[in-house]
């Protein structure tokens, strides 16, 4: 049938839809795409930078006066900062030279001034900081040392102003920081720590703080593996003394145990903060009812066993255990009690008896000084005497025995079995949130150690 009009050619057409819609709408895809495709191929491109023409401009340009900076050039004068350590044998003029200050004026005042005076006296190693002209003058002398107050420092300021030298002693306080390390047992805690350039005091507490699990004195395995963040208390930038292990792992024949600082918040019944302490990532208290030694990582010379007695000559069970110190080392009360004796008692010398809850009794013999009386309460570390030699000892240590029910115990025995509390209900949802950020900070410590040994 032949179209001849243009309204039977649209009636056509839109039969043509009614009856095939899916192909003609496809039909009509493909031809727009490959215009598209047609129109893109064709575009035309830019001009060939190689074609543009080249201009040439030419500027003449104003230079700037430089007389005003270099009039203040002139007259600036450089500060020059440096710090050396104390030596037994210095004097203010060899401290000066060594700091590279060559001024008679100063050293004459640091002679004369009692506050000066503090930098050359007590044990050498303190660290001085100067702060010098250019032409060897003294501006600004500073020292910072600690104080008995584990939260302050001092330090002394000898400063120079238009009408001369003055001095002062300020106390300011302390800011912690923290800080990650590792280590491996090759030979002993302390050779390793040394090794990884961990303070004595770090390794004092990691020892204390795994005692009820780790024997330190004859459970070491070489190979054996610690990871600790500690707090380093700062004074102005400078690292004074140690703070506390915040977290630690100690591996020990294979054997993995973590432990991490924790203070629940809120009160106790009596009105004061609650007390801090040691758990592991679980929960669980480390602080047991009873240290397991009455003495920071000491020595233990004679354990509870039958030994040959050295002043009676013959063999006798010894009921306990006597730790090898140095005179005027601290002794501390290994548990919360009452001092039921402090005094002279036949071959103890020296001695304290303290009256723990359950039957039990803790004695410390040989003492040099008795620092509690009768009847005062103790609280767990806290110091009772020094270490001596008095009553029946050949040598300074300390003699301690656990008495349960009047029958002498081996102390570590007892210190293993003593009870432990758990974080509270209520505080463990903000112990679990530090927890994992303490997974965290130890992990980074493994690498540091991995790297080291790289």
């Amino acid at each position: 049938m032949r179209l001849t009009t243009p309204k039977q050619v649209v009636l056509s057409v839109a039969a043509s839809l009614r009856r095939h819609p899916k192909r003609i709408t496809t039909s009509l895809a493909v031809l727009l795409l490959g215009t598209g495709v047609t129109a893109f191929g064709v575009a035309p491109l830019a001009p060939d930078a190689s074609d543009l023409p080249i201009r040439q401009v030419l500027e003449a340009v104003q230079p700037l006066p430089t007389q005003g900076q270099t009039d203040v050039l002139a007259d600036f004068r450089f500060k020059l900062f440096r710090t050396d350590s104390t030596r037994s044998s210095d004097s203010f003029d060899s401290l000066l030279k060594r700091l590279n200050v060559d001024d008679a004026a100063a050293a004459a005042f640091l002679r004369n001034d009692a506050n000066a005076r503090l930098v050359l006296m007590g044990r050498p190693g303190k660290n001085v900081t100067v702060e010098a002209t250019d032409n060897q003058q003294l501006h600004k002398l500073t020292m910072r040392w600690p104080t008995d107050d584990e939260t302050m420092f001092k330090r002394l300021v000898v400063q120079r102003d238009a009408a001369g030298f003055t001095s002062r002693v300020e106390t300011a306080p302390y800011v912690a920081t923290s800080r990650l390390a590792s280590g491996a047992i090759q030979s002993s805690l302390f050779a390793a720590t040394d090794e990884a350039r961990i303070p004595d005091g770090v390794a004092v507490q990691m020892a204390e703080i795994f005692s009820g699990d780790i024997d330190f004195r004859r459970a070491l395995r070489k190979g054996d593996r610690f990871n600790v963040v500690y707090e380093t208390l700062e004074a102005d930038g400078e690292a004074l003394r140690t703070g506390r292990v915040l977290s630690a792992e100690f591996v020990n024949a294979g054997k993995a145990f973590q432990a991490m600082w924790f203070q629940p918040p809120g009160t106790d019944n009596t009105g004061a903060a609650n007390k801090g302490g040691y758990y592991t990532l679980d929960g669980q208290s480390l602080r047991r009812a009873f240290l397991s030694s009455p003495v920071e990582f000491s020595r233990v010379s004679s354990g509870f066993s039958m030994r040959f007695h050295p002043i009676l000559q013959k063999w006798r069970a010894h009921l306990g255990t006597d730790f090898a110190a140095p005179t005027g080392t601290p002794a501390r009360a290994v548990g919360d009690g009452v001092v039921e004796f402090s005094g002279v008692q036949n071959g103890y010398g020296n001695v304290v008896f303290v009256k723990h809850r359950n039957g039990q009794e803790t004695v410390y013999a040989h003492l040099s000084k008795l620092m509690v009386q009768r009847g005062q309460n103790v609280s767990q570390g806290q110091t009772i005497g020094l270490v001596g030699s008095t009553g029946w000892a050949t040598g300074p240590h300390l003699h301690f025995e656990v008495r349960v029910n009047g029958t002498q115990h081996d102390p570590m025995t007892i210190a293993k079995q003593s009870e432990t509390i758990p974080v509270s209900p209520a505080a463990m949802p903000l112990f679990k949130q530090l927890a994992a950020s303490v997974k965290t900070e130890l992990q980074a410590a493994t690498t540091i150690g991995q790297t080291r040994a790289e």
